[in-house]
């Protein structure tokens, strides 16, 4: 059997770092808050080349904390990818304003700057582009549009820890940028959290006030804030993976390479890579108008896959709402019928992308 991600490897690996790193908290006697936290944020930071970084409670979190701290709310509007995870969108509603749905590059799966400012209206605040699948998204231009239209630019990065943009690190190329820590992410904890970083001293200062109830001081409350703080033990937990990171993602990367080698010759179409972007590789993605049959003989030769993602937003009951119908968003559509998600990850065996390759002509 090839698992399509094995944590249970990665612990194992790392199995006397994270232990003694979890004994370390446990023998503190600190377990909200603290030394700790501050600690891998401060070391989080440095690493994204960024200024500040807050630990949240996850993801969905840091994405919407990172909105609310920039003002966004209620008859506001706020441009996504329509090819994405839900939690993007989510973000949005959760203030109470409106995502505006951009189609992707088919070639890159992410946001189309050139598509951008057409969506651009009155109520417009933030871009909010996603670095799909590991990939960065094409971030100058996008940049370029949001400083001519006076927008704040919010970028999702849970599944690009590592990735760079022409040479720089992401990690404060726009206003905030949102990290999930979930555990098959690149950088995963034993469990739910997530980070926010800039290097706009004031957005982090209002996160880190709004993710501890509205208060820097205790029972002091200057607005109305929220409980989202990643605890301790998860910080223990990144900050020993955070060592290791970089040689992790040197492994994705040759199993990207691999892929690119066994299925060239496929009919797959295979990832495309700007020659501006070093993917992290936290998902190698294909496609194939024949999606269905071709997950159908991996899952019979034990090879696991997943579909990223099977629904889009605009499709999703949970915006039913805004009444587009399947059609409106043509590109994420097709996407959402062709992609498929090959086993990728520092922990996958040599001879998975020959097994792959020889599973995809019936």
């Amino acid at each position: 059997m090839i698992p399509f991600l094995d944590l249970e490897a990665a612990y194992l690996e790392l199995k006397p770092e994270i232990d003694a790193a979890i004994a370390r908290v446990l023998d503190s006697g600190w377990y909200i808050m603290g030394a700790e936290l501050e600690a891998f944020e401060a070391e989080y930071a440095a690493y994204c080349e960024a200024g500040y970084c807050v630990g949240v409670a996850n993801g969905l979190d840091a994405l919407v904390l990172a909105i609310r701290a920039l003002g966004i709310g209620q008859g506001d509007e706020v441009i996504v990818p329509s090819n994405t995870y839900i939690a993007t969108w989510l973000a949005v509603s959760a203030v109470g304003a409106t995502p505006v749905p951009v189609e992707p590059d088919p070639a890159t799966h992410n946001i189309d700057p050139a598509r951008i400012p057409a969506a651009i209206g009155p109520r417009t605040k933030v871009i909010l582009p996603v670095h799909l699948y590991g990939q960065p998204a094409d971030m100058e231009p996008i940049l370029a549009i949001a400083r001519d239209a006076g927008l704040a630019v919010v970028e999702d990065g849970a599944q690009a820890h590592g990735a760079r943009y022409k040479g720089r690190r992401l990690g404060a190329h726009g206003d905030i940028v949102c990290w999930s820590f979930y555990p098959g992410k690149n950088l995963g904890a034993l469990g739910d959290g997530g980070a926010i970083t800039t290097n706009r001293a004031d957005l982090a200062e209002k996160v880190a006030v709004l993710r501890n109830y509205g208060s820097r001081e205790k029972y002091v409350n200057e607005v109305a804030g929220v409980n989202s703080r990643l605890d301790p033990l998860q910080a223990a937990v990144l900050r020993v993976k955070l060592t290791h990171l970089d040689a992790w993602n040197t492994r994705r990367t040759a199993a990207a390479a691999a892929y690119g080698a066994k299925l060239g010759d496929s009919g797959l179409t295979l990832p495309v890579v700007p020659d501006w972007a070093e993917p992290a590789w936290h998902l190698y993605v294909v496609r194939t108008s024949e999606r269905d049959a071709l997950k159908k003989r991996l899952d019979a030769a034990g090879i696991g896959t997943l579909i990223h993602y099977p629904i889009p937003p605009h499709m999703q009951a949970a915006f039913a709402q805004m009444g587009m119908a399947p059609d409106a968003l043509p590109i994420a559509k097709r996407l959402a019928d062709e992609v498929l998600s090959l086993p990728i990850g520092p922990h996958m065996r040599e001879e998975v992308p020959a097994s792959v390759a020889g599973c995809v002509q019936p």
